[in-house]
């Protein structure tokens, strides 16, 4: 397929991305169906099913990084990080019950999440600058789903999947960063009692708050910004689980505590 990429395409893709979501049903990788190629290109893809995830009455709070983790990127088969959106129906908390009814592909991974306490907006800032904008920390679990069958994806068919967002849950307790090494922090998260994956905040961009200031970097270089109060999942910090109806999950991060859902 040519790999001139028109307005229809664009528009193409993000339609069968948002009816895949619709009906529960994956579709093939919209990179070779519609000729995607090219990260712009994606983030386009995105912004259009952005825009329509808006006018059904949700809002944006927040963003996720994706492919921080290089454990995940070999899983996948991809090389950089990319970004997505977080709006208010994918928001759960601590022991929650979380539908799967509403998902297509789940898989789980646990990270560490931040809430700002200032807008970044206008200049790239100094990371001593992105630090102190940086109100407190919180263990979180990301359920990631895919609306490309198999997870078979590139990196075009992710970020035009807004980044495979599925639903978050955050912990309890917010920590200011103060004395916390993020960095070397470990991370268990089991299903049903049993450790699926271990992992460490050095495997998210070699630390957290580095994958946190890339996204706020490559925000500002796109003319966004990120508003107080928004949360920022900054990453896997160790492989993937798959998940499914009636699976308890439990993560622990150490100096961050733990959190929990229940599929149903």
């Amino acid at each position: 397929m040519n790999s001139i990429v028109d307005s229809s395409n664009i528009k193409s893709a993000a339609s069968a991305l948002w009816e895949a979501r619709k009906n529960g049903k994956p579709i093939p990788p919209i990179s070779q169906t519609y000729g995607i190629q090219g990260l712009e290109i994606s983030y386009e893809i995105a912004k259009v099913n952005h825009m329509e995830r808006l006018k059904t009455g949700v809002k944006e709070i927040g963003k996720k990084i994706g492919l921080t983790s290089r454990i995940v990127q070999l899983q996948l088969g991809v090389d950089q990080p990319d970004f997505g959106t977080l709006f208010s129906d994918m928001e759960y908390l601590d022991s929650d019950e979380i539908p799967t009814s509403i998902l297509l592909q789940p898989k789980i991974e646990a990270e560490v999440a931040f809430v700002l306490a200032r807008d970044i907006e206008g200049n790239v800032p100094s990371y001593g600058e992105f630090i102190n904008s940086i109100l407190y920390a919180l263990p979180a679990l990301e359920i990631v789903d895919s609306a490309i069958e198999n997870w078979k994806i590139k990196l075009e068919d992710t970020v035009a999947d807004n980044a495979s967002c599925g639903l978050y849950i955050l912990g309890n307790q917010p920590l200011a960063l103060g004395n916390l090494d993020l960095a070397g922090v470990g991370m268990a998260l089991r299903k049903n009692g049993k450790v699926e994956s271990v992992g460490s905040g050095a495997a998210c961009l070699n630390h957290p708050i580095r994958a946190a200031y890339w996204l706020s970097k490559n925000l500002i270089e796109r003319g966004e910004g990120l508003r107080t109060g928004e949360v920022i999942l900054s990453g896997a910090l160790g492989p993937m689980v798959s998940i499914q109806s009636g699976d308890n999950i439990d993560a622990e991060i150490t100096g961050l505590g733990r959190v929990s859902c229940r599929m149903v």
